[in-house]
């Protein structure tokens, strides 16, 4: 199936359904979206948008973020819900960038620990995420965050697995963003906004995805919640029938 869309403007525009699920459904394709921000949306492309049926738009950025690059669709056309999450890991790691004694590896450190205070310390935040879902009566759903890759990245992985997704699968779909995302064009003149002696290796070693970060998220949730199962129930907090409704509504 083809799960990168070219809508013009849009950054890391990405279908996330389509994958088998452990019961031997599919999740079906052409109603669940991620990206990155849409301020560059051309007219065609906020067009492509609208004709893929989208109903709900969910923006995961802090308002500095939406206020420097708007969202350019009326807030209920499609229905806009905004659900700001901004680690504080991410604020320090913003602050790092200065520092050209830390390694690689320091800075993947910094990634790994942004995982895992999004899945522990923001799991109100991926509720609500699941609550604009759960809205989402008939048309398709578009998840997003600035590059579209690890508020984003763990907000479609948590709703794969919901839905039945293997852990493996829902990695596959998650490293597509190292194929994607346009590191030299998009991401490497944001970071030298701030930090002009950032490199293209510092921007390809912080934004780009590692299966370790992912990882770092699902061994979190493991130690706070005792498994996935419990992050869906104590965390997440999604009944029975809220996961029946989500099942009837995603599953071929």
């Amino acid at each position: 199936m083809l799960r990168v869309i070219e809508v013009e403007g849009a950054v890391n525009f990405r279908d996330f359904g389509g994958y088998r699920t452990a019961t031997g459904g599919r999740v079906t394709s052409g109603r669940l979206f991620r990206c990155g921000q849409m301020a560059d949306l051309t007219g065609a492309g906020r067009q492509h948008i609208i004709d893929l049926g989208v109903e709900t738009i969910c923006d995961l950025r802090f308002p500095e973020e939406r206020e420097g690059d708007p969202t350019p669709f009326p807030m209920q056309l499609p229905r806009r819900m905004e659900v700001p999450m901004d680690p504080g890991s991410a604020v320090a790691l913003r602050v790092a960038l200065g520092n050209t004694e830390l390694t690689p590896e320091d800075r993947r450190r910094f990634m790994r620990e942004i995982y895992r205070e999004l899945a522990v310390e923001h799991v109100d935040a991926y509720r609500r995420v699941f609550d604009a879902l759960l809205e989402t009566a008939d048309g398709g759903f578009l998840v997003h965050c600035t590059a579209g890759k690890d508020r984003t990245g763990l907000a479609a992985a948590f709703i794969q697995r919901v839905l039945g997704v293997s852990e493996a699968d829902a990695t596959d779909d998650y490293l597509l963003t190292n194929e994607t995302i346009d590191f030299e064009g998009f991401i490497l003149p944001r970071w030298r906004a701030n930090n002009p002696q950032v490199t293209l290796a510092d921007v390809k070693a912080l934004s780009g995805v590692r299966s370790s970060y992912l990882q770092t998220a699902f061994t979190a949730i493991d130690e706070e919640f005792g498994s996935f199962a419990g992050f869906v129930s104590d965390g997440l907090r999604l009944t029975t029938d809220q996961r029946r409704l989500l099942n009837d509504r995603y599953l071929d």
